[in-house]
């Protein structure tokens, strides 16, 4: 504790960097910064943009910039990218800022950020257009976790031809996300195909009965091959689930070197 209180005496360390470092958090004006979550956990804590004030967003996020050296805002939209763009132009000019349209999906990187590199590969699929944004947030995470990830898109099953051209990368994946929404067979057709865990991610597309993501998600939960499922739209949870498996993938490749 002395060490860090020196620090911050020097101007070596921020206040916010001192707390996270003792506490594991570190407290805005507009909530706290779970800092230690990816020692802890595995999975590094994200700002969930829904129903927060652009202004709040970007506290958060410069937070996380000065205590992990990386900030992961979802589901941004338009004035909240901006919001922590220009947050984080202030206060880190050097830090990279990278805002995933689709998705909404904002990915900052200080300067001296070193984003894990885990030997391990993550295919993440979808079964169509409809299914990209759910299926990009899944990606991001997955890639900022460490993991290669391989996207394979628009495949979904009312050409099973599609899916069946993928097999080779399908077969060289250690985890898989498969994002589909009307009836979410295809995280159940991928299942039966490779030996590798498969998460299916239900997509809250469709119409009529079973529609925004119902149909799908009791189809996988029916899935007679073995898979996991997450939420409705749960690209995040899904894509970290598929990183923590590529964590250890990659955790015995290296002790096998």
């Amino acid at each position: 504790m002395r060490d860090v209180l020196e620090r911050v005496a020097a101007g070596e360390c921020s206040p916010a960097a001192a707390e996270a470092e003792l506490r594991g958090y570190a407290t805005t004006d507009d909530g706290r910064f779970d800092a230690a979550r990816e020692q802890r956990r595995g999975v590094p804590e994200a700002v969930l943009a829904d129903e927060k004030p652009p202004d709040a967003v970007a506290t958060l996020a410069a937070a996380a910039v000065e205590t992990t050296g990386r900030a992961l805002v979802t589901r941004a939209d338009d004035a909240t990218a901006s919001a922590v763009r220009e947050r984080i132009g202030a206060e880190h000019p050097d830090a990279d800022v990278t805002v995933h349209d689709r998705s909404g999906f904002v990915v900052v990187h200080a300067a001296d950020f070193d984003r894990p590199d885990v030997p391990a590969t993550v295919a993440v699929v979808s079964g169509g257009t409809a299914d990209a944004a759910v299926a990009e947030e899944a990606t991001v995470i997955a890639r900022e976790m460490g993991a290669t990830v391989d996207l394979v898109e628009d495949v979904g099953v009312a050409s099973i031809a599609r899916i069946l051209d993928a097999r080779e990368t399908l077969d060289g994946a250690d985890a898989l996300v498969v994002a589909a929404g009307r009836e979410g067979a295809l995280p159940t057709v991928v299942a039966g195909l490779v030996d590798a865990p498969v998460v299916g991610l239900p997509v809250s597309t469709g119409y009529g009965h079973g529609g925004e993501g119902e149909a799908a998600l009791s189809g996988m939960l029916q899935s007679c091959t073995v898979l996991s499922v997450a939420n409705v739209d749960a690209g995040f949870v899904a894509g970290a689930q598929a990183g923590l498996v590529a964590r250890r993938v990659g955790a015995a490749r290296t002790d096998d070197a």
